[in-house]
Formats: C-alpha cells, structure tokens, sequence
C-alpha cells in the first residue's frame, strides 16, 4: 500500500480530508513530529516513514494582515519552509504535491491559464508564489494552484464585484487523489462567477459589497482562473 504524509496534518484541509475512503495509507504529522521550519525535523520524518507522496497543506494564510505585518513569519513558512519540502523530497525522490494560490495572478483580466504570466496581487500570494519557485526546481512535483475556502462562507460580506473560482474543501477533497500522479500546474477550482454569488448558495443572508469601493479603485476584480484542464483531469 502506497504511503501519503499531509503537512498541515491538523489544518482545515486535512481535517475534510480524513473523512475520504481511500486506497493509500495516510498520516498527518503534528507541527511536533515534522516541523516545515526545520529541514532536520522533516528529513528525519521522511527517512523513518518512507511515503511514496507528499501534500504540502502547511502554511501562513488568514489573517492576510499578518502577510505586511510580520513578513518574516511569512517568508520563515511560505518560503524557507517550502524549500526544506523540495529539499527533503529531492533527497528521497518522494512525490510533491504543493498547494499554492490564485492570487499569484494578476487579477486584471480574469480566464487565468497555466502558463499565463504571474504576478502576485498581495504579500501572501508573493510567499507562495517564493514557495513554487523551489517546488518547480523539484521535477517530480505538481502544484496546484487553488482558489478554495471552508463551508460554511465564513465571512459575513462578501466582493460582488470580484470575480473568481471559488470551491469549497469538500469539493477538492473527493477528487484530490486523482490528480497526486500529474506533474506541472494545474488550476483549481470551481464555477466562475462573484464571490458573492458563491457565498449566497450557502448563506441568504450575507450582504453584497463592492470591493471597488472599499479597496479602491486599482483593486484587481477579474481573479477567474481557466480550469478546464482541472475538470477534465477529475472526469477520467
């Protein structure tokens, strides 16, 4: 049986996660057990559970204030920790699946392609943008550049004038492992179409803003991302 270690063993993701019947064997490591920060710390965790895959959930994401507040923090986990991943994967040739981000495109035309240019809209998307530069030095590797959040909505307003992808973690769950044998980019995510037309599904009551106005006016409104080759990938 096929062995997979999830980093961020105990974050949102993850935890949809293990409720998915599956073929392989899986473990999710506590920050105690393998630590992104310390290449040591993953290496040793490598050399006695020889996983065939490994999902790189571990990361800094919300507050997205905390991305200019603390860049340090930022750059310790979303960079240097990435690149003790690669570095660690490389030595034992393990599979690397890296979840990266929408927001490391520009945001101004929408209809993102993989091999369209980036160009990273805030702080958090420049760190993992910093993580996928190490991961596409790694061949055997595939990133996955994802536009998901948790269910329910968890904001009380949401952009109806921004326009993206959005998914739930239910969703990426049930079809994630037919994608961990792909190598390169994918886009993932769900239907395009506003944020707020995303959260109403499951929330009546969130009320619609403009981010226009309250972001200003060079506010990047058009994230869509292309996901076609997602959804055909999932479908075979």
């Amino acid at each position: 049986m096929k062995k997979i270690v999830f980093t961020g063993g105990t974050g949102r993701f993850a935890k949809v996660f293990k409720s998915i019947k599956n073929r392989y064997k899986i473990e999710y490591p506590s920050k105690a057990k393998l630590n992104i920060e310390k290449f040591d710390s993953i290496k040793s965790y490598l050399k006695k559970n020889k996983p065939n895959y490994l999902i790189h959930c571990a990361g800094l994401s919300r507050p997205m204030k905390i991305h200019d507040d603390d860049i340090s923090r930022s750059i310790l986990i979303n960079i240097i920790g990435t690149s003790n991943i690669v570095r660690a994967c490389k030595e034992k040739n393990i599979k690397l699946i890296y979840f990266s981000t929408n927001y490391v495109y520009p945001g101004k035309k929408g209809n993102y392609s993989e091999s369209d240019p980036v160009l990273p809209i805030n702080n958090y998307a420049m760190s993992k943008l910093g993580g996928e530069c190490a991961v596409q030095m790694y061949k055997n590797s595939l990133i996955l550049r994802i536009c998901m959040t948790e269910k329910p909505f968890v904001h009380k307003q949401a952009f109806s004038d921004v326009e993206m992808n959005f998914m739930y973690h239910e969703d990426l769950a049930k079809n994630l492992l037919k994608l961990i044998n792909k190598k390169g980019i994918i886009n993932v995510g769900g239907q395009k179409q506003s944020v707020y037309k995303f959260a109403q599904k499951s929330n009546k009551k969130i009320k619609s803003i403009s981010a226009k106005k309250k972001l200003g006016k060079n506010y990047p409104l058009k994230q869509s991302m292309n996901v076609g080759k997602y959804f055909k990938l999932i479908r075979n």
